[in-house]
């Protein structure tokens, strides 16, 4: 065979194949054109990269789940961050115009119900248009602000209302992460925990609007001046705008940007006008509410201080507000000074002392002090306070220290004492404005079981007898501590507690001595006390607080029932003596007020202090020059002061007192006092009166604390004691007299009819005011004649 044949033969006759044979027995040869199988390698790759993918997603998902559920389950929501919850207490004066504010924080919170609704509606305008239907956190929001911050387009926070009240309330403003992730978690359970109206009032007293003003109230006072309850819809709309960019858009202090700041403006509104909070004719309506012009910051300078320092201790002795609750902040109190008042009083002393000030040339004048306090009789309401210079160079509050002898200023004190408890003298008679004493210098005191007292007069003078009235004119010494020893000076004491002065007053001492004043009650006491006697007797603890209120809610101020504190007759009668100070006495400087007027004069031993206490019908004022070294803070004298030799209370004191009572009742009718005085004081008895028996039938003992006990109806004989004896002809005014003054009568105790103040004029002589002239009661000296050799008038004590 051929070697094909053979080949071929064996190929065909056998099932096997060859390895060298390229295709296989069976299997048709492949044309080369056509594409091969597929590969099923890829394919598999693919599904591989997807299972993958879909792997890595879900572990993602499952771990950012976890981290929520982490974050979600460790972040609490922590307490509120001290600067947000920091307040001032906010001090208005009676007419709600603001006085001052305490703290260095100016927040005052507020309810939501307070804030208009258009005004809330315009902060939605601006900041969150959905917020009442929005969850609290928008992460669609915070995405496009971060894609916006990071492509250059302007850095935006995407947070919605509620994690900007977590920033303000619970966090801070630092921009970091863990700061952002907090604010994200606490936001979502803040927004499952409280409403949407909780969470608005909270964004509404954190968030900060530029002038130091934290909180929407704090802005429209710094803004507009005035109480968020009172702002319109276009000054709300300008608050609102003021959020994005609060010291960029405040067109006073940045004109240049009045334009941004006007185009916001118009944001808000045409933004209330799409959501239908606001009319287009409303819109077309508006005009821009320029604010007013921004103001530093005062705090507590000038007489601020002074009166936030009165109040708070007002607030804490009362039991208002304890102390530490007070001093936590968020007050807002109303208090009862006038500022029309409380300016004329400033400037009085302005006018009187500050200005004449020259302690280079008199270096007594660094030591000069002064304090003044005024009261409505009507009300114990204190509608005026001096406390000094300025709080910040002076701390001590000049009108409410009680370290300063008040001087004679307490004399009048003995007599009301006197008329109230029906006193008699050493001899049984009666003490009234014409009792006659012996005024004589160093005259040692009878009746007195206690250690010798011999007082010494101004200027070392001598009167020899003089009548109680002359007495009061002239300040005499030795009178008044037989006065205080013939009614009892327990009863003194508790006279003058009665109309006023504290109890724990320092040196309110049961003695003789108390007549001279060496108890140092403040100047605020005193106008409380003879505000008393102004109001016919009827007291009451002087308030300086008309209302407060806290968070929006009123904090309760115990109401102050009047009471009696003395008779009428008793403050009646010491007030007829007191005019005749004011007409003819040592205080004849206080007429400058224009109307009629009582009052007292008073020195402190060495002149350390001079006093002018006095009142109108409608104002009880009180006024006080101290001498105090600045360094040391010792008492010093006031020789020499303000160019004067020496200070006294019918000087400066006096001065000042009739210019500031001037100025404070300008325009209200002058009105007279209407009195009602003891038995005795209408017209002088023509004889000696006996000794007044007690209800045993024996003569009244020398503590004078006899009496009737005043059994017509319409008497009241008050707290400090049984009264003075009812006159027979009841209620009203003596028979023949109007009201204060009597027809036809002089100056008063202490000058004849018609004569002037000078020396010379007869003690006892004149009628006292509000009475009609009488008969001299023996043992008055013959009417005219004088004070006799060698007596020189006292000054004003």
């Amino acid at each position: 065979m051929s070697p094909s044949s053979g080949t071929s033969g064996t190929s065909s006759g056998t099932s096997g194949t060859s390895d060298d044979d390229p295709h296989p027995s069976g299997w048709a040869p492949r044309d080369p054109t056509l594409p091969g199988p597929p590969r099923h390698r890829p394919r598999r790759g693919l599904r591989r990269a997807l299972r993958t993918l879909l792997g890595l997603l879900l572990l993602g998902t499952l771990l950012l789940a976890g981290a929520f559920a982490a974050g979600y389950l460790l972040v609490e929501i922590p307490p509120a961050n001290a600067a947000a919850v920091a307040q001032s207490n906010v001090y208005l004066y009676r007419d709600g115009t603001p006085l001052a504010r305490d703290g260095e924080v100016n927040r005052e919170n507020i309810r939501l119900s307070q804030v208009p609704l258009p005004v809330r509606r315009a902060v939605l305008a601006a900041e969150e248009r959905d917020f009442h239907t929005s969850r609290a956190v928008d992460p669609k929001a915070m995405v496009r602000a971060a894609w916006n911050t990071v492509t250059g387009k302007g850095r935006q926070s995407g947070s919605t209302i509620t994690q900007q009240y977590v920033k303000n309330y619970y966090l801070g403003q630092e921009q970091t992460l863990s700061r952002k992730a907090k604010e994200f978690f606490i936001a979502i359970k803040l927004g499952r925990e409280k409403s949407k109206e909780e969470i608005l009032q909270g964004y509404l007293n954190t968030s900060y609007f530029g002038r130091n003003a934290y909180g929407i109230q704090a802005a429209a006072r710094a803004y507009y001046g005035k109480d968020v309850e009172h702002l319109d819809t276009a000054e709300g709309a300008y608050l609102a705008s003021l959020l994005k960019a609060p010291s960029a858009y405040d067109v006073t202090t940045h004109p240049e940007n009045r334009a941004k700041a006007v185009a916001r403006w118009h944001y808000v509104l045409d933004g209330m006008v799409t959501e239908g909070w606001l009319s287009p004719a409303a819109r077309s309506a508006a005009h821009f509410p320029v604010p007013q012009t921004a103001h530093a910051a005062t705090a507590l300078s000038g007489q601020r201080g002074y009166l936030v320092q009165a109040v708070e201790e007002y607030l804490t002795d009362h039991g208002i507000v304890d102390e530490k609750t007070l001093a936590g902040g968020g007050f807002r109190i109303t208090t009862t000074l006038e500022p029309a008042k409380q300016e004329a009083l400033v400037q009085a002393v302005e006018d009187r002392v500050v200005s004449r000030l020259d302690p280079a040339s008199a270096p007594t004048d660094r030591y000069v002090r002064v304090g003044a306090a005024a009261v409505d009789p009507a009300n114990g309401k204190v509608l005026a306070m001096y406390g000094g210079v300025d709080y910040t160079q002076q701390y001590v509050n000049n009108a409410t220290r009680r370290d300063y002898q008040v001087g004679s200023t307490f004399k009048p004190f003995v007599f009301t004492a006197a008329v109230q408890n029906g006193a008699q003298t050493q001899q049984g008679l009666p003490i009234t404005p014409y009792t006659v004493y012996d005024g004589t210098n160093r005259r040692p005191v009878e009746g007195w079981g206690g250690s010798p007292y011999d007082p010494a007069n101004e200027d070392d003078a001598s009167y020899g007898e003089i009548a109680v009235g002359a007495a009061t004119d002239l300040s005499v010494n030795a009178v008044y501590a037989q006065m205080a020893v013939d009614v009892g000076p327990a009863h003194v004491r508790r006279t003058a507690i009665a109309l006023g002065v504290p109890g724990a007053t320092p040196d309110l001492t049961a003695s003789p001595s108390i007549a001279l004043g060496a108890a140092t009650a403040s100047v605020l006491d005193m106008a409380s006390a003879y505000a008393t006697l102004a109001a016919h007797g009827r007291n009451g603890t002087y308030a300086l607080v008309e209302e407060i209120s806290r968070n929006g809610r009123q904090v309760e101020i115990p109401a102050i029932a009047r009471r009696q504190a003395v008779s009428r007759e008793a403050a009646d009668t010491t007030t007829s003596i007191l005019r005749s100070v004011v007409e003819a006495g040592t205080g004849t400087a206080a007429q400058a007020a224009g109307r009629p007027a009582a009052g007292k004069t008073g020195t402190a031993e060495d002149d350390k202090a001079a006093w002018f206490a006095g009142y109108t019908p409608e104002l009880a004022t009180v006024v006080a020059l101290m001498g105090q070294d600045p360094e040391s803070g010792s008492q010093e004298s006031l020789y020499g002061a303000l160019g004067q030799p020496r200070i006294n209370g019918g000087g400066v004191p006096a001065e000042i007192w009739g210019r500031f009572t001037r100025e404070a009742l300008a325009g209200t009718p002058a009105r007279d006092f209407e009195l009602r005085l003891m038995p005795g004081a209408e017209a002088p008895p023509a004889t000696t009166a006996p000794a007044m028996p007690d209800a045993s039938g024996e003569p009244e003992s020398q503590e004078g604390t006899g009496g009737t006990d005043g059994t017509e109806d319409w008497y009241e004989t008050g707290e400090a004691g049984p009264g003075a004896a009812p006159r027979g002809n009841g209620p009203g005014h003596a028979p023949g007299h109007g009201p204060g003054h009597g027809p036809g009568h002089g100056p008063g105790p202490g000058a004849a009819p018609g004569a002037g103040p000078g020396p010379g004029a007869a003690p006892g002589a004149g009628p006292v005011p509000g009475t009609t002239p009488g008969p001299v009661p023996a043992p008055v000296p013959v009417p005219g004649a004088g004070p006799g050799p060698g007596v020189v008038r006292a000054r004003g004590q």
